[in-house]
């Protein structure tokens, strides 16, 4: 991670069928595309690879979590659980629809706490989001039985995680929609773009619908399709879409990249006294897209942070302090600051926030740096970026 790290001649091929053709929309133009169309063939080689039955590309992984909640009917006052440690884009998702964020503590896996999850579940609860962060899981098992214990809905954000499994199954495919996305720093890029993957035919169309306007896309005449429901503009481009189909045949090149370098890390880590690392539940395996692990307390994490920043070792993040992936920095949310009036459902849903603390949270987050794999690396610059951040973390810790 990230795939761009590795463009070459298959991605520019892709890309010149499109600029060729000269049809860079993903719908119509039917006689000028010369046989291309990049968005359906991403869909078909996705729904082959997670064995699902339906994939729906869009323009972001935003996009994808926003349709996802749609999908299943999710809008005004209801209430969706997540994880307090993820990217802004969930709650900006469910708020989107009108709907509330319901934000709860992690555990050491970094995911959902069960024990949070269900304290939060209240009779407007609809939906539990889980954000598979850093390219693992929560507890899957758990969640779905809750899920099915009160008739909730489970949206799998897998946008951090393509390619990790839980129990032979790829994350994605477990909850009712999977979410993936495919912006510039993921393990498959298509510079930007989403998909929403999902075995239910009904959840489906209403994607395929929701994301083109409402179309329904009966026939080859875009013009005499109707519109059987509202809906918005969450469209890929081809040229966005050829760079994902030449990416995602790779996807197995990156995946062994990552994991090899991820191993490199980790086992140079392993032998410090006082590093441990993130729970992965039993029977799931991470995508290897970031190492997790953790520090004694607070003010190491911190010193190490900033010691890493101080020789060279980039990407790798202390997330307490982070602006985008842990509530503490949420003050927009929290203090809902808005362009636009918020409905007072939503202004009345969200003032929980004011005096909500996640200690819980911020003891595991404190503690943990989170740092990216890079495909690039060669397997010398991984064994030498092991031992200085081994190094370092030993200095810090004296």
């Amino acid at each position: 991670m990230p795939g761009f790290e590795l463009f070459g001649d298959a991605e520019r091929k892709e890309v010149n069928d499109v600029l060729d053709s000269g049809v860079l929309m993903r719908y119509g133009f039917d006689g000028m595309r010369n046989g291309h169309w990049k968005a359906k063939e991403l869909e078909q080689a996705i729904q082959s690879r997670f064995d699902v039955k339906h994939a729906q590309l869009l323009s972001s992984g935003t996009a994808a979590v926003s349709l996802a909640l749609a999908a299943t009917g999710i809008g005004a006052g209801d209430e969706v659980i997540m994880p307090c440690f993820t990217f802004v884009a969930s709650f900006e998702a469910i708020l989107m629809l009108g709907a509330i964020p319901v934000v709860v503590d992690i555990d050491d896996t970094l995911s959902l706490d069960i024990h949070a999850v269900q304290a939060a579940i209240t009779p407007k609860t609809k939906a539990i989001m889980s954000v598979h962060m850093c390219g693992s899981m929560a507890d899957l098992d758990a969640l779905k039985h809750i899920c099915n214990t009160h008739k909730l809905f489970l949206i799998e954000d897998a946008c951090q995680a393509i390619g990790g499994t839980y129990k032979g199954k790829a994350l994605g495919t477990i909850g009712d929609l999977g979410c993936f996305s495919f912006d510039f720093v993921k393990t498959v890029t298509c510079g930007e773009g989403g998909v929403v993957i999902t075995n239910k035919e009904k959840f489906y169309t209403r994607s395929d619908q929701y994301s083109d306007h409402g179309h329904d896309h009966h026939g080859t005449d875009r013009g005499a399709e109707s519109h059987p429901a509202l809906g918005y503009n969450f469209r890929i481009s081809e040229l966005n879409a050829a760079v994902g189909v030449a990416q995602f045949k790779r996807l197995d090149e990156f995946l062994a990249l990552q994991k090899k370098h991820y191993t490199i890390i980790r086992n140079e880590l392993s032998t410090i006294d006082g590093v441990t690392f993130r729970t992965v539940p039993d029977g799931g395996e991470e995508s290897y897209a970031f190492l997790n692990f953790f520090l004694d307390d607070l003010e190491t994490a911190r010193k190490v942070s900033h010691a890493f920043k101080a020789n060279g070792i980039d990407v790798c993040f202390h997330y307490y302090d982070n602006n985008w992936h842990y509530i503490r920095k949420w003050e927009h949310l929290t203090q809902q600051k808005s362009l636009y009036p918020l409905s007072l459902e939503v202004k009345q849903g969200l003032a929980y926030l004011k005096d909500k603390s996640f200690e819980k949270s911020d003891h595991y987050i404190g503690r943990n740096m989170s740092c990216l794999i890079k495909l690039s690396w060669t397997e010398e610059e991984t064994l030498q970026r092991a031992k200085t951040m081994a190094a370092l973390i030993r200095e810090a810790t004296v």
